[in-house]
């Protein structure tokens, strides 16, 4: 697929898609959401990049579903009455069920703000690292619609039911320090930083251990909604799968050794 309104780049081992509508603040819609899934798929399916990276161009992350070009509805052309959840069903959460099921690590890198489905795709990475100018908006009660695109399963659990909750009902921006304060971001750095401080963290996870990154991110997930005996079970069924990479052999060989593991990825 030729990309028109993303851009994708792969070197190093590191995957970038940059969602590249600076002149609309890189709001979503159908056309957006349908190359970026093909950029996902390409990270999934020829398996060369061990880590990938979300940003955005200009001045902001994403400013969320494109109203003005259908972003909010452009997926139901249908009879009756409108269906504002159809083109969530057709684009949005495929997108972020992709995402969350990559075999490599996902990073955020938080250009600016991040409204709507915006702040859903910047949330659900593994690790979100943010410049001092973002800010995270729940804005969907100002049109009278409610979060969408897994915010109402994803924030509670990263800030809490009160502070998500007040979040999305009253619409106000949570700016980045604050979103650290609250749990919601790895990290916060000066805006001119932001692109060093996300490449420093791709590098490290682009040269170590992606089976077992696939595990954790996976584990994480599966756990936060099981009581402790089921979540030692995933933890026991994970290890005997990490335990027979070759990166853990690598990784047992350097520790004996006393060198640095070099991780394969395998």
């Amino acid at each position: 697929m030729a990309y028109e309104h993303i851009l994708f780049d792969e070197a190093d081992g590191i995957a970038t898609i940059t969602i590249n509508r600076p002149q609309a603040l890189n709001a979503l819609h159908i056309g957006v959401i349908a190359e970026m899934i093909d950029a996902v798929d390409r990270v999934r399916d020829e398996g060369t990049a061990r880590v990938l990276v979300l940003t955005g161009a200009g001045r902001a992350f994403c400013s969320g579903a494109d109203l003005a070009g259908g972003g909010a509805g452009g997926g139901a052309r249908r009879s009756g009455p409108p269906d504002a959840g159809a083109v969530l069903e057709s684009h949005f959460n495929p997108l972020l069920e992709r995402l969350f099921a990559l075999p490599v690590p996902f990073i955020t890198s938080v250009n600016g703000p991040a409204a709507g489905a915006g702040c859903s795709y910047a949330l659900a990475g593994d690790i979100v690292i943010a410049a001092k100018s973002a800010y995270f908006l729940q804005a969907f009660v100002n049109i009278g619609l409610v979060p969408d695109v897994g915010s109402t399963w994803l924030l509670p659990r990263l800030a809490g039911r009160a502070r998500a909750q007040a979040m999305m009902m009253l619409g106000e921006r949570i700016p980045a320090e604050t979103a650290l304060d609250w749990g919601m971001v790895y990290k916060v750095v000066d805006d001119a930083e932001l692109a060093a401080a996300t490449r420093a963290v791709a590098e490290k996870l682009a040269k170590g251990p992606t089976r077992s990154y696939a595990l954790i991110r996976q584990g994480i997930r599966e756990c936060l909604d099981k009581p402790l005996s089921e979540g030692l079970m995933v933890e026991r069924r994970n290890q005997l799968q990490a335990g027979r990479t070759a990166d853990f052999v690598e990784g047992v060989s350097a520790f004996l050794q006393k060198r640095p593991a070099q991780f394969t990825g395998k």
